[in-house]
């Protein structure tokens, strides 16, 4: 009789690349809610008379949902289960969706975004704790790069919607409205998946875990080991050893999304200040750019496997700041140069992209795993809501060529942080990356 082989050591199964593929529907879905206010404010804030302090806050409200969204949806998907969680968000994000058409006041639009980034937020732990655990580790760094690169698909779908629909009447209700289309699909796609089998052990429900396992893998494949009956108890996420590892998230994660998120938020706006047309030209620029975004995180996907996390991570955050910088001290260049800075800005944010919902599952334990996810990314949404709100008021004041140098400042730090703390966890089961034991 043949041994049995671990989880980790099994093959990448249709089913597996199924369950990777539904669950990075929720970072889709978050790239395109996101991106596609920026296009539609170009409509709202003529129609709605918007002052620049509305018009910021209805572009800070989905993150300040998301905030909210992570914390708590990460807790319960820990106390509860994956399973539970992954259609109820979906939902929600669709009926939200369909509210915000009928908006007619600026304060509507902002609850109504801030509902959406509310369960937009709570996809991110329960759609990566679920591909974390049921991904064997040497494809552990691709599963998880389909869900940053599915962001940035997202983002570039929102882009070329909202250019088709920019010069048509009442075309931001067509684009906010459009989000329940990719919902729909994921309902469907998202039916069938089970629960995971590592949490289900770690809940002591071996027989379930042993049931999927065999549905999912086949006979002869065994759970990695791990410890079993700790209670999900979010004070562990801060306990000494862990609360080191979720601020370096933490920190890092803002450091490398506030930028984005700025440059995602209000494209059109930075685009058309760099020269890069106005309308519907701007929105062609930003989608240039939003594929520079998603080209990158496919090489990285694997870089992160022969390179190493560490290394690439750092790597990318340099050249990254250097694109940064360059658009920041000569915002008047060349067109030629001004593509070229963010091209080389947003093709080597693909690593840094992808770790940020990587790490977080590596670094911490089957019962508060998708509590972490919530929490470094909430901790990040700090910045990116006062960056949200703040930037077109800060370009207003001081001009592009100031707002991409605090973009680029922030990178450094993230580099800094990085080349003092980025661990390395290529080739390591859950268990032995989540473990505070040296060598484990």
């Amino acid at each position: 009789m043949p041994s049995e082989r671990s989880m980790d050591d099994a093959a990448m199964t249709p089913f597996l690349r199924k369950i990777t593929f539904f669950s990075s529907g929720g970072s889709f879905l978050d790239g395109y809610v996101l991106s596609l206010i920026g296009v539609a404010l170009t409509q709202i804030a003529p129609q709605f008379d918007l002052t620049g302090t509305w018009s910021a806050a209805i572009g800070a409200s989905v993150l300040l949902g998301i905030f909210v969204g992570t914390i708590a949806g990460g807790y319960l998907t820990d106390l509860i289960g994956r399973k539970k969680m992954f259609v109820v968000d979906i939902v929600a994000i669709g009926l939200f969706s369909v509210l915000s058409v009928l908006c007619s006041t600026p304060l509507q639009l902002v609850i109504a975004r801030f509902l959406i980034g509310v369960f937009v937020g709570a996809d991110y732990p329960i759609a990566t704790s679920l591909i974390a655990e049921f991904t064997p580790k040497r494809h552990r760094s691709i599963s998880m790069g389909m869900v940053s690169a599915a962001w940035y698909l997202g983002a570039t779908a929102a882009a070329f919607v909202g250019y088709f629909l920019h010069d048509v009447d009442h075309g931001w209700q067509w684009m906010l409205g459009s989000a329940v289309v990719p919902c729909i699909v994921l309902l469907v796609g998202r039916h069938d998946v089970p629960e995971s089998p590592l949490w289900l052990a770690q809940k002591g429900r071996a027989d379930e875990a042993a049931a999927v396992m065999r549905s999912v893998f086949g006979e002869g494949v065994s759970l990695p080991a791990q410890s079993t009956g700790a209670k999900t108890d979010m004070r562990k996420v801060f306990s000494p050893g862990y609360l080191g590892r979720i601020v370096f998230l933490g920190i890092l994660t803002l450091c490398q999304v506030v930028p984005m998120y700025a440059i995602y938020t209000f494209g059109p706006d930075i685009m058309a200040a760099f020269g890069l047309g106005q309308g519907r030209e701007a929105i062609l620029g930003e989608s240039a750019v939003s594929l520079f975004f998603l080209v990158g995180s496919i090489p990285a996907m694997f870089w992160l496997n022969s390179m190493g996390r560490r290394p690439l991570l750092i790597g990318s955050l340099a050249l990254m700041a250097v694109g940064l910088t360059v658009l920041g001290v000569f915002p008047d260049a060349p067109i030629w140069v001004i593509v070229a800075a963010f091209g080389l800005y947003a093709f080597f944010s693909g690593g840094p992209g992808i770790l940020q919902w990587l790490y977080p599952n590596e670094l911490f334990p089957t019962e508060v795993r998708a509590t972490a996810v919530g929490t470094a990314i909430a901790f990040s949404r700090i910045g990116t809501i006062v960056a949200t709100y703040g930037t077109p008021l800060f370009m207003q004041a001081y001009g592009i060529g100031p707002t991409m140098l605090v973009a680029a400042g922030l990178v450094v730090s993230g580099l800094v942080l990085s080349v003092a703390f980025a661990p390395e966890t290529k080739g390591r089961s859950l268990s032995e990356t989540s473990s505070l034991r040296p060598g484990a």
